[in-house]
């Protein structure tokens, strides 16, 4: 037991991922129905018969269309004999509670003579009465029936008719009346439900079904036909022999054994390709979660669309999913997950060429559409790409098959701008999704990139000087990365954020000292050297308290990494040379960058602020600078922890290298032809 324990707990990420396959299967497949229960053939009145002539596979009764069906349903019903029971002892249960009522003696009176009348003439009472008019009456009396005429079954509205013309004609009769028919009178004749239905249903057992019969290799339908009303039916009658047939030998356990090695065989097939492919979304828990979470939430809405009505189930905003994941992720990933979630789903649904054809060609047009999704006009845009090619798509078929336009249906069109008004909703759910799994998308990033934020107002003010490297070293980490390749809002939005720290101590850093103060003169070494690496830590406090997205947060833990802060060290080491000087009071606790954009934003923000003291700002100094700086970088193992190449860093180098020479406005001196 302790080693089944042991290897759960050492092997943990796996058996996660396996039980969360596990139950993304076994929810998809209950949430959708049973395969056997929807059409194999096309019963479409007006279509075209698509696949080779269809013949007869054994002999076959074809079933009445469902209008003649429910008009025999009707006449059987209006021809059966409506049940009634005598209650004998209703006159003298009526006679109690009229002594009950507060009446006048002549009320009391009249109201005597007319129950006696009512309840010993020929007639029966029935309150719904007026249902059962003109079908045959029985009434039983034990379990001897008498049949009787209509017209000797009275309703409350006959009864009052009847009391009015005995009395007079005024207010108090119509009172008296109403009272009598309202909480007096009891039925003599109480409908039997349970024998009317016997009844019915016995007739309703003698009813044929059928129309015709076809024999065994009689051809049904060819190819290119048009299915009329007459097809229609043998088609669905075909079909519901076959399902009838396969229901005999159906084993429902291997049925969703199956489904499920069919989902399983789909989600294994995108693992193999993120791993060929290295995607780093495999090493983050939280990004295969919410993949498999979008493809259970787009299955649910599918199978509710088919349980409620499967010809709405092009009404499922499908591409949501490659819009949440293009956005998300990228275009690769967008693309496999989604073809993933089509499959499956199709696989589920009736129609399954038709939905698998309109989802895939309409999430590629989706994912090339979102691929600079940085405005909110852009979902609009988007939408209006997804509704004009499920009408292309709609357009061709009906074209390629029924050859008129006439044959277009506009309720069609319709159920396609319903779909794309709903993959607006990819909108709201981005946010939600980001907050539910503790991911960034560039709508968040370019929301905080603005420098009117709280957090980079504060520093602004707090910290002027920190404020303006920061722009600087965003903008150049911008530009590498646009040159190297990554996310290059990500790398700007971090740089913006990376020295927020300083906003607790500004004049402990030399670019907000300005008029020649310094108060690193007054402390000790050790002292000054924990004042500058505590900005680290104070710059992650404050990220918590501006709700910074991680991975800005990120660029405030790593923009250091384990670095020294040398020049303390330095001195510490000059002035103390005696002493044995504790390197890890000078160092950053990092942890090293671990990015592409983390990299080069380190290796910018210490280029930068090295350039800015150099006394001489020319094309050697400046060179030799950078070259210092990335290598010392290199020499320290700070970039080891990130995915940077060699051919990386050298662009990197030469980049740096321009943009260094741009801002400190260096020429470069072109030799003078004599």
């Amino acid at each position: 037991m302790k080693n089944i324990i042991s290897y759960i707990v050492s092997h943990l990420r796996i058996v996660y991922l396996i039980g969360l396959l596990g139950a993304t299967v076994a929810l998809i497949l209950l949430m959708f129905p049973d395969e056997y229960s929807r059409e194999q053939y096309d019963t479409t009145v007006g279509s075209f018969w698509r696949d080779d002539d269809l013949y007869a596979p054994y002999d076959l009764t074809i079933l009445k269309s469902e209008d003649e069906s429910q008009r025999e349903i009707e006449e059987i019903r209006a021809q059966s004999t409506c049940y009634f029971h005598l209650d004998s002892a209703a006159h003298q249960k009526t006679v109690q509670r009229l002594a009950s009522r507060t009446l006048s003696h002549n009320d009391r009176i009249v109201a005597q003579r007319l129950l006696s009348y009512l309840y010993t003439s020929r007639h029966y009472y029935c309150p719904e009465a007026d249902a059962y008019r003109g079908q045959p009456l029985v009434v039983l009396n034990g379990n001897i029936g008498k049949q009787i005429e209509s017209s000797m079954l009275l309703s409350s509205s006959d009864v009052a008719d009847f009391m009015m013309q005995e009395m007079s004609d005024s207010a108090a009769a119509t009172q008296l009346a109403q009272l009598l028919v309202d909480s007096v009178l009891l039925p003599t004749a109480v409908y039997d439900d349970a024998r009317t239905h016997l009844e019915f249903d016995s007739r309703l057992s003698q009813m044929n079904f059928s129309s015709r019969m076809v024999q065994k290799g009689d051809l049904i339908v060819s190819r290119g036909q048009r299915i009329d009303e007459e097809t229609a039916l043998a088609l669905q009658s075909l079909d519901a022999e076959e399902h009838n047939r396969k229901m005999s030998h159906y084993n429902i356990t291997l049925h969703y054994v199956g489904q499920a090695l069919l989902c399983i065989i789909a989600f294994v097939a995108l693992y193999i390709f993120l791993k060929n492919i290295r995607h780093p979304m495999l090493d983050d828990i939280k990004k295969v979660t919410f993949a498999f979470f979008i493809v259970i939430f787009i299955s649910a809405v599918v199978a509710l669309l088919v349980r409620t009505d499967p010809s709405l189930v092009l009404l499922a905003p499908v591409c949501i999913v490659p819009i949440l994941m293009r956005i998300f992720f990228d275009m690769r990933v967008a693309l496999y997950i989604h073809i993933v979630a089509v499959i499956i789903i199709g696989n589920m649904v009736p129609n399954s060429y038709e939905f698998i054809f309109y989802q895939l060609v309409s999430g590629m047009m989706s994912i090339i559409s979102v691929r600079n999704f940085e405005k909110r006009s852009s979902f609009f845009a988007v939408a209006l790409v997804i509704f004009c090619t499920y009408s292309s798509i709609y357009i061709a078929g009906v074209l390629s098959t029924e050859t008129s336009f006439a044959s277009l249906d506009p309720e069609r069109f319709l159920l396609f701008f319903i779909n794309a008004m709903l993959t607006l909703l990819a909108y709201p759910l981005i946010f939600l999704f980001e907050r539910m799994f503790g991911m960034t998308t560039n709508l968040t990033l370019l929301e905080i990139s603005s420098t009117n934020t709280p957090a980079l107002r504060e520093l602004s003010q707090k910290a002027p000087g920190t404020f303006q490297h920061s722009i600087q070293v965003a903008n150049i980490a911008e530009d590498l990365i646009n040159e190297i390749g990554g996310n290059a809002l990500l790398a700007k939005v971090g740089a913006l954020y990376h020295d927020i720290g300083k906003i607790m101590a500004p004049l402990y850093f030399t670019e907000n000292q300005n008029n020649g103060f310094n108060p690193h003169d007054n402390l000790e070494y050790e002292e000054s050297a924990h004042i500058i690496t505590q900005h680290v830590r104070d710059g992650i406090t404050l990220a918590k308290k501006y709700r910074l997205p991680a991975e800005v947060t990120d660029f405030i833990r790593t923009h250091h990494g384990t670095t020294v802060t040398g020049y303390f060290y330095a001195q510490a080491k000059l002035h103390h040379p005696d002493e044995e000087i504790n390197i890890a009071d000078f160092r950053y606790l990092g942890p090293t960058p671990f990015s592409r954009e983390t990299a080069v934003v380190m290796m910018v923000d210490s280029v930068e602020a090295a350039c800015k003291s150099l006394k001489q700002h020319d094309k050697e100094s400046i060179d030799k600078m950078v070259d210092h700086i990335v290598d010392d970088k290199m020499a320290h193992n700070q970039l080891n922890n990130c995915p940077l190449t060699l051919q990386d860093i050298d662009k990197i180098r030469a980049r740096l290298k321009e943009r260094m020479m741009s801002i400190y406005h260096v020429r470069i001196a072109y030799p003078v032809k004599s």
